[in-house]
């Protein structure tokens, strides 16, 4: 049995809300600064706030959390930036998950859970703009606790420069806490982020962890947070180059293409996607990662 960490919980819930607030104001600033090139007469975006809940089956308080969303902007054409803090009881399809994925056992004798985090897509305008994802949280249960997360990059149109800068400024990040850690981390989200129904990744990688848990929560906390630290200066420089650049019909049909695998690999294969559903969490904030439009061949 692990201790309830009730102070380091309100601290990982507390770093998570941090970050959502520094993201938000950094992509609706990108909006405001967007003021030349394809669609900068639009107004800038901002992004609509709604509050969400997780049901119970007794009725009792689940948690919840805030879903943050901005469509049709100059810059994104649909973002989104959520957290959570949600607990309670696994249902029994999900302790079997539980168990039989992380070798937890004891799950069916005490399926207690607390689970906080924060959850981003970025779907861009122009084609020439990359698609984002990133993702940190802290799993609780009286059995044991873990961090999981990253962030991958998704172009439709792959620019090497930009591949490399998105890597680099995350190694950066992550080689204080030891030089292996970077090497690891992208390995694991080169294997997490396939497709194997399409034989192909989603995307040109990131870094992506799970189920990490050395037993000093101090030293894992400050990982976590220094993988959502690399997240803007990853991303943002990539936007602010891309975002003037001029796209054609069939740079659209493209990005249209591209946004169907991904759309494909979220609903197929993501763990976060499966777990916020079967765990009875928001459907509209569990289902945000999904791009505005899409297309098959």
């Amino acid at each position: 049995m692990t201790e309830d960490l009730i102070p380091q919980k309100t601290r990982a819930a507390a770093w998570f809300r941090d970050l959502r607030d520094q993201i938000v104001t950094a992509f609706e600033g990108l909006e405001a600064s967007h003021t030349c090139g394809p669609l900068s007469d639009r107004a800038p975006g901002t992004f609509e706030l709604t509050e969400t809940s997780r049901s119970s089956d007794d009725g009792s308080d689940a948690g919840g959390g805030l879903m943050s969303v901005m469509r049709g902007g100059r810059v994104f054409e649909k973002v989104g930036v959520n957290i959570s803090t949600v607990y309670g009881t696994l249902a029994p399809r999900a302790q079997a998950a539980m168990a039989a994925r992380k070798g937890i056992p004891g799950m069916s004798d005490d399926p207690r859970f607390w689970a906080s985090g924060i959850s981003l897509v970025a779907h861009l305008q122009n084609p020439h703009a990359p698609a984002v994802h990133m993702n940190t949280r802290m799993f609780w249960t009286p059995h044991a606790w873990w961090f999981g997360g990253g962030s991958d990059l998704n172009p439709c149109l792959e620019y090497a420069e930009d591949t490399a800068h998105f890597h680099a400024t995350q190694q950066a990040h992550l080689d204080p806490h030891g030089a292996g850690h970077y090497p690891k981390l992208k390995a694991w989200a080169d294997e997490y982020f396939y497709i194997p129904h399409r034989n192909r990744a989603r995307g040109v990688g990131g870094i992506f962890m799970d189920d990490h848990s050395t037993g000093d929560w101090e030293a894992d906390f400050a990982l976590t947070q220094d993988i959502g630290r690399a997240f803007l200066p990853a991303y943002i420089p990539l936007v602010e180059k891309r975002r003037a650049t001029d796209w054609s019909d069939a740079d659209k049909d493209t990005q249209l293409v591209h946004r169907g695998l991904y759309a494909e690999y979220n609903l197929v294969y993501d763990r976060g996607t499966k777990f916020g559903l079967e765990t009875g969490h928001d459907a509209n904030a569990v289902l945000m990662s999904l791009p505005p439009l899409a297309k098959w061949i």
